[in-house]
């Protein structure tokens, strides 16, 4: 009896473990087509400048009316987009029909007016609906010889992760699975029941686990879509803090029933600001949905789910939503009609689009982004500069007068900045006695300069920095000269 006691135990693990290994498939599954991206990011210290070119390869899921969807990582900052047959015999170039670099999904399209027949013989996938714990899903990969890897795996749970942009989270599945090493693997297609049950943005090998974006969230992007002008998720528009300790609960006025998230900021001109919610209010319900002290509602279908996912997950921009709040100890309801987010003082991403920046002298101006921030590399968070780091976590303090925050990044050796070249990632705060709003009013204030000397006024030592404009002018005639092609960039929406 001893030797047979573990037999049912060993004979579970045997099961899970056929359960995830590959299976290299002689069928074939409608809908699978390569995707072959160019990538080529400006660089964040020196914008001006692009860097090195890179490829990425993925694969594409093809759906009805010849468009394709892949992740938003396989389209951002993209030069040529192209796709391939299973098999290499056939490509054709693809140009963007809409991108969520949040959410991190887009659609392609084939260029041109109609479809290579090539394509059109691939076949569709559907969309499949909501998929539960524990349920089988099927991950797909192709060899370079056209031939389709099928690897079953097994959902194991659901959360709202950022798999993209940072800070932006979406409904995603975790599935357990032990992919092989293939090509074509950075995007990857999910089935269950031969429909697309989500799209796979990343794999960890050590514990084997996948970040599956949920198709409720393809979904709704697909139907943003269908109208052929794509909206976006809506945003609320605060940030909050958990109610866990007793002391501030007892300070908020909240009962032992009560949970609720407490809001710490407000976003101007948000769908929060516009419901009347306010700073120090608590969000109790949502949609009728009780948010617990840590921020939770339980789901009809995942059972605890982070509260964003009845703002972003569920509703539309136009859609109302209902938000019970606890205000001076009573609660109250609020509605208010969801919308985009407003444009942020520090934009979380400038994917698709070029940085702005001033050269002046030698004096380099940039409006902070996250993006500037990550790219100090691992750790940003706490390598980079800390007045950069202070304006990204705490913006409304920075806010006011400012629609962009422009920034001196670095000072150029040159003639016109002597004794100024150890400055770096200083906030602007005026220039010639006239306040910096964004990059547009950077460069109308270099325009007048007072009693012959340009005056920039920064956020620390030596707090104002003297320019002189004729010598100024002549280093930047040099930079000219030497190469250098465009001496400011101001965005399109600031002109």
């Amino acid at each position: 009896m001893t030797t047979f006691r573990y037999l049912p135990t060993l004979l579970a693990a045997l099961f899970a473990t056929l359960l995830i290994q590959p299976i290299c498939a002689t069928e074939s599954i409608p809908g699978l087509i390569r995707v072959n991206s160019t990538i080529q990011r400006y660089n964040a210290s020196q914008p001006w400048e692009r860097n090195t070119p890179s490829s990425r390869r993925g694969l594409g899921a093809v759906l009805s009316g010849n468009r394709i969807l892949t992740t938003a990582e396989m389209a951002a900052d993209t030069t040529y987009i192209e796709l391939e047959s299973a098999d290499g015999t056939h490509t054709a170039p693809a140009v963007v029909q809409a991108i969520d670099y949040e959410a991190n999904l887009a659609v392609l399209t084939p260029e041109g007016d109609e479809a290579p027949d090539w394509i059109k013989s691939l076949g569709t996938l559907g969309v499949n609906g909501p998929i539960n714990i524990g349920d089988s899903v099927n991950i797909w990969q192709l060899e370079d010889n056209g031939s389709s890897i099928r690897t079953a795996g097994s959902v194991r749970s659901v959360d709202l992760l950022s798999t993209f942009v940072g800070g932006n989270f979406f409904l995603a599945y975790e599935v357990k699975a032990s992919m092989q090493s293939a090509t074509s693997s950075y995007t990857l297609p999910v089935t269950r029941n031969g429909k697309l049950t989500g799209i796979l943005t990343s794999y960890d090998s050590k514990d084997q686990i996948c970040d599956v974006v949920a198709p409720e969230i393809i979904k709704q992007f697909l139907s943003d879509l269908a109208d052929g002008n794509y909206e976006g998720f809506p945003s609320l528009g605060v940030s909050t803090a958990l109610t866990e300790d007793p002391q501030f609960r007892a300070w908020l006025g909240l009962t032992e029933e009560q949970g609720g998230v407490y809001i710490n900021r407000v976003q101007p001109d948000s769908a929060a600001e516009k419901a009347g919610l306010q700073e120090g209010d608590v969000i109790l319900k949502i949609d009728g949905y009780q948010i617990d002290r840590r921020g939770y509602y339980e789901d009809k279908r995942y059972e605890r789910l982070f509260w964003p996912h009845l703002v972003r997950g569920i509703k539309s921009v136009g859609d109302t939503l209902e938000i019970t709040i606890l205000r001076d100890r009573k609660e109250q309801s609020l509605t208010t009609t969801m919308q985009r987010a407003p444009a942020p003082l520090i934009p979380s991403h400038i994917h698709d689009r070029p940085p702005a920046y001033l050269i002046k002298g030698g004096l380099v101006f940039q409006e902070l982004s996250r993006s500037y921030l990550t790219a100090f590399g691992k750790n940003w968070d706490t390598r980079g500069p800390l007045n950069l780091l202070d304006a990204l976590r705490n913006p409304e303090d920075y806010e006011e007068g400012r629609k962009r925050l422009v920034f001196l990044s670095r000072v150029v050796a040159t003639h016109a900045t002597v004794g100024y070249d150890r400055i770096s990632n200083r906030i602007v705060e005026e220039v010639n006695g006239q306040p910096i709003e964004n990059m547009a009013s950077l460069v109308k204030a270099f325009e007048t300069p007072i009693d012959g000397l340009h005056q920039i006024n920064i956020d620390d030592v030596p707090y104002v920095l003297y320019l002189d404009p004729r010598i100024s002018d002549g280093v930047d005639l040099e930079f000219k000269q030497r190469g250098l092609p465009e001496l400011q960039r101001i965005p399109e929406d600031q002109l």
